[in-house]
């Protein structure tokens, strides 16, 4: 059956919410570097996707890492702007609302510095020509010719800067000159408290058409003047209105909003049609299933306990996933672990759940069998044991042994209390009586059993045995 006509509505509401959170981000934002990074990251997703659908296990490994690394890269270097985002009050505004930044322009620029400026009591005065040419009028500039941005305006109008006294020119979003002297006005009718920057500018727009921003450093007051007046301006909308009114850019706000309307539209349907074919991507061929059979590791087990005994040695994995995918797919691709850090002396009952289970990208884990294990846990305890030989065969019947001695004739070992509790004596390996015709001394490997048994560091594997023998009817010397 195709996907599409399999959706549950579950799945419906599954492609919507997450649609619904990517024209989230898209709204909150737009106009930053971060709207970028995350558009890379989507690419970065689908390529997983296609690697995993084509059976490419150790190329969708790699990129899952990348986004991944990539996921922490913007948290780091886009911290601010993130942050700023995140600090609104208004949470409305970012779950639904539709307050997005636009993209600046060099007049956003010009009114957030200039009302900066005015909070910081720092002077500054900006031309921005008309149709006249003002080139006959100004006395002396320097040529700049430099993009328009907020770290040009402040370092021109430092106070330490050698040009912050002059005025500049602005042409669209390039400042042209720097440091531009201007006619002075004459009105006798202005106010008394205006200075060189101000009577400058009126000075300029008495013979021009030209509209020039003024920002008072002893009053810390914003001023326009244009056609010989001038005109504080308190308000940074106000001042930007007045700016794309003097060269006639002013958009019909009607059309803004259209074109607003239609772009966020678009970027809807595209978010729902990302996110369906995500969903078809991770859905497509899901029938098929594989069974593992894959022994159980134990890790992290306490250093002063053994494992005695388990229910069970391995698990039964059964995953799902692409067809692609789960054919690329070894039994060492996957690993079942059990972590026994914690654990206390005697029987405990451990479950396999999925994160006891390691599986490649692309597969999802169905079933496990058993979902319990039973693993009986010991103390381990030293404790002194005898040695004994473990003869195999039969000595010559012309021969008695007279005398047999080991060295060690005891050793020390480890192993579990409840283990080393039924055990009295331990053999070597098993030593031919058949061979010894005489009095000898033969070498024999402690043969620990069970194997859970291991030998106190320091003593030795082997044992000396001193074997007398004497024939039969003679006499003991």
């Amino acid at each position: 059956m195709p996907p599409l006509i399999s959706l549950r509505w579950q799945d419906v509401v599954d492609i919507l919410f997450v649609s619904y959170l990517l024209f989230r981000f898209y709204v909150i934002f737009k106009g930053t570097h971060v709207l970028r990074v995350l558009v890379a990251i989507a690419f970065l997703f689908f390529l997983q996707r296609i690697a995993i659908l084509l059976g490419l296990v150790i190329t969708s490994w790699t990129i899952q890492g990348i986004t991944a690394a990539s996921a922490l890269i913007i948290i780091v270097l886009f911290t601010r702007e993130i942050r700023s985002v995140f600090q609104t009050k208004n949470l409305g505004l970012l779950l639904w609302g539709i307050t997005f930044r636009q993209k600046e322009t060099p007049y956003d620029i010009i009114a957030d510095v200039v009302y900066e400026f005015a909070k910081e009591r720092t002077g500054a005065l900006i031309i921005i020509p008309g149709k006249e040419d003002i080139r006959g009028v100004v006395q002396r500039s320097i040529r700049w010719d430099g993009r328009l941005s907020r770290e040009m305006l402040q370092t021109i109008f430092d106070k330490n800067s050698p040009v912050h006294d002059g005025a500049i020119i602005v042409q669209g979003d390039r400042i042209t000159e720097v440091s531009v002297i201007l006619p002075l006005s004459t009105n006798p009718s202005l106010p008394s408290y205006f200075g060189t920057r101000h009577r400058a500018a009126v000075g300029l727009t008495e013979v021009t058409d030209a509209l020039v921003i003024v920002v008072s450093e002893e009053r810390g007051v914003v001023s326009v003047s244009k056609g010989g007046e001038i005109t504080p301006v308190s308000q940074k909308e106000l001042l930007i209105q007045i700016m794309r009114r003097h060269l006639g850019i002013l958009a019909p706000e009607k059309e803004a909003t259209k074109r607003l309307r239609i772009e966020l539209g678009l970027v809807a349907l595209v978010s729902v049609l990302l996110i369906t074919v995500a969903w078809m991507s991770f859905t497509k061929g899901y029938d098929t299933i594989i069974s593992y059979s894959v022994p159980i590791e134990y890790t992290n087990r306490p250093p002063h306990l053994e494992i005695i005994e388990t229910s069970v040695s391995s698990a039964k994995i059964e995953i799902v996933g692409p067809a692609p995918v789960l054919k690329a797919i070894k039994p060492e691709h996957i690993s079942v672990r059990l972590d026994l850090s914690g654990s206390v002396a005697g029987k405990s009952v451990y479950t396999l759940t999925k994160e006891s289970i390691q599986l490649p990208p692309g597969a999802t884990l169905s079933k496990v069998v058993p979902q319990f294990v039973e693993v009986y846990l010991d103390e381990i305890v030293e404790k002194i044991l005898p040695v004994q030989v473990d003869w195999v065969g039969t000595l010559d019947k012309e021969l008695l042994v007279t005398h047999v001695e080991l060295d060690p004739s005891r050793v020390r070992v480890f192993g579990g209390k409840r283990t080393l509790e039924g055990i009295e004596t331990i053999y070597t390996e098993k030593l031919p009586a058949d061979t010894v015709t005489s009095d000898a001394t033969l070498t024999a490997r402690i043969a620990l059993y069970p194997p859970s048994l291991r030998l106190v560091p320091g003593q030795k594997d082997k044992v000396a045995v001193l074997v007398k023998v004497q024939r039969r009817g003679e006499k003991t010397s």
